[in-house]
């Protein structure tokens, strides 16, 4: 298994459910920016499940050398990269903000992405699952930047799906609502409608078994971003979303 964005406690979460079930993976490659904390996660699946893993660094900030993970190969892709950033009226005002929301949750990912998806196309096998966020249904003003980033992602992903279908690659987009993580700690988030990661990981894995194509972490997002997305937008944008 590839995992981009491997410190994310979802993505470890869904490791972990994977591996709890009795996925057999010969190695799994954890891409982090932070090697230390990742280096912690690998000696846990080592020590829990006998899991053989490789920790490759990897700053979507910074020029990447795909040569030197030229190596690797798999044949699942678990993407949960994101960076919310500052959603306040300060940091919509902040370009260095702006691009940095913009180019961790999309630009300077999708190249990374394709360049993976190139092998599985090669190949022809293998499942692709990408976290994006019900952020990109429809755009708000409390985070439409950070919005308007998982929309391009989620456009991203359901082409890349389609392009992929007759190549027999499956791609699954997964929409997390509210996450209790360290990304959203010190948020005032409703209990009813936040999963952990245990939970999102639980239905990640269920989605990725039935080969959907998109899925809601917690069914009721489904339902509430049914309604957000229709609602007119005479009224919709008179609203404190």
């Amino acid at each position: 298994m590839i995992v981009l964005g491997s410190t994310s406690e979802v993505a470890q979460a869904f490791v972990e459910k994977a591996l709890q079930e009795g996925e057999k993976f010969e190695k799994i490659y954890l891409f982090t920016s932070n090697k230390e904390t990742t280096e912690r996660f690998a000696r846990h699946i080592d020590v829990k499940f006998l899991q053989q893993s490789e920790v490759i660094e990897i700053d979507l900030m910074r020029e990447i050398d795909y040569n030197s993970f030229d190596h690797v190969s798999s044949n699942v892709l678990f993407c949960a990269v994101g960076y919310l950033g500052d959603g306040t009226e300060e940091g919509l005002y902040d370009n260095r903000n702006t691009e940095r929301i913009i180019d961790i949750n999309y630009s300077k990912l999708v190249p990374v992405m394709n360049y993976f998806a190139q092998k599985f196309e090669s190949r022809r096998s293998g499942t692709i699952i990408g976290l994006s966020s019900v952020a990109g249904d429809r755009g708000r003003q409390s985070n439409f930047i950070y919005g308007s980033a998982k929309a391009a992602f989620t456009a991203y992903l359901s082409g890349l799906r389609n392009y992929l279908f007759d190549k027999k690659v499956h791609v699954l987009t997964i929409k997390p609502g509210f996450m209790a993580t360290k990304m959203t700690e010190g948020l005032p988030l409703n209990p009813k409608l936040t999963a952990t990661p245990k939970q999102a990981a639980a239905g990640i894995y269920k989605a990725f078994k039935k080969q959907k194509n998109v899925a809601y972490v917690l069914p009721v997002w489904s339902i509430i971003m049914m309604i957000i997305r229709n609602i007119p937008e005479f009224i919709f944008k008179k609203l404190k979303l």
